[in-house]
């Protein structure tokens, strides 16, 4: 349930700062750093992400950032994989109260 609730959180995180992200664009105003947004994801925000970027349709076109992002999916993924088969997952959750 912790793995489920951090990834519900990050990616709403992730979404208001793509949602965000494109609104700035739209403006020309500052502008979210590529490297904040592969962070978040890596975190465990990218299903947030990949629904902002498809709705919005942000940070689509440029391959740069789609293979970065593609990689914290890849990374992420492995990470939690990890976690939850060592049993650090469940010492995580303890950590935090769930």
């Amino acid at each position: 349930m912790f793995v489920a609730g951090a990834y519900v959180a990050l990616g709403a995180v992730s979404y208001l700062m793509y949602r965000s992200d494109k609104a700035a664009a739209g403006r020309g105003a500052r502008r979210t750093p590529e490297g904040n947004l592969h962070l978040i994801d890596l975190l465990g925000g990218w299903p947030g992400a990949l629904i902002a970027q498809q709705q919005f349709r942000h940070k689509t076109i440029k391959q740069s950032f789609q293979s970065m992002f593609w990689v914290t999916v890849v990374v992420n993924l492995a990470a939690v994989g990890w976690l939850v088969s060592s049993g650090h997952a469940a010492g995580l959750a303890q950590a935090f109260g769930d």
